[in-house]
């Protein structure tokens, strides 16, 4: 066991694989030249560092045509991914920039991981929801969706059964690795994201995982979950 896990370590402790996975912990699929422009590093050097990532059974890989693309291999990889970036140390320049300007620095501000919402919206979307009782803190890595939950869920358009909202699997903490908070994660944190995308609340960035919250969206965030929703701090 401690083998295994040291190996598992060692997949992210170069500095290449771990810019090609956190290419990736927004749940996309990209192909291999693009994932070596962005670690910065030859094509077959890419190459060797995906198929590792392949074989540790962190990445799949998907053949279509010429190209393969690979993308994290499920939800369990991008948490573990999420949390390492949580208890890494970022510069104090870095911190004070992101401070000054959120607009240049979206990820801080709302962006996703892997298919749910996180960033500073995210944690204060959870923060309320546990306000108004409609999530309960479930350990040790789970939240209970009371009944008056489900209903609020419904009213939003996602059903939730009554064997899911007390399933800690349906409902997982995240820890944001920027807030060093929770945010909601599992099924129900990719229904809530799925669902304010559908609705229009939240649009992707171009190539980028940051989302921005449109202006309808900021009105809706603001009548669900008070006035320091849907806008910057």
């Amino acid at each position: 066991m401690n083998q295994s896990f040291a190996d598992t370590a060692a997949l992210l402790s170069d500095p290449g694989r771990a810019a090609i996975a956190l290419a990736l912990i927004g749940g996309v699929a990209l192909p291999a030249g693009q994932l070596a422009m962005i670690a910065n590093v030859t094509p077959q050097t890419a190459s060797s560092h995906l198929a590792r990532l392949v074989g540790g059974r962190l990445f799949t890989v998907e053949q279509q045509g010429r190209h393969r693309y690979y993308r994290i291999a499920n939800a369990e990889v991008a948490h573990a991914i999420e949390a390492l970036l949580a208890i890494t140390p970022h510069p104090k320049h870095v911190v004070e920039r992101v401070t000054r300007d959120e607009q240049t620095n979206g990820l801080w501000y709302a962006r996703s991981c892997y298919s749910h919402l996180a960033g500073q919206v995210a944690v204060k979307i959870v923060g309320k929801l546990q306000d108004l009782r409609i999530l309960v803190a479930h350990e040790p890595r789970g939240y209970r969706v009371t009944r008056n939950g489900r209903l609020w869920f419904a009213q939003l358009g996602i059903d939730v059964s009554q064997r899911q909202a007390s399933d800690p699997k349906f409902a997982r903490r995240c820890l944001d690795w920027t807030e060093r908070r929770h945010h909601l994660a599992g099924p129900l944190g990719s229904a809530l994201f799925d669902r304010f995308r559908e609705l229009k609340w939240v649009a992707p960035v171009r190539h980028s995982r940051a989302v921005r919250i449109t202006v309808e969206g900021q009105f809706e965030l603001q009548r669900l979950f008070g006035s320091d929703l849907g806008r910057k701090c």
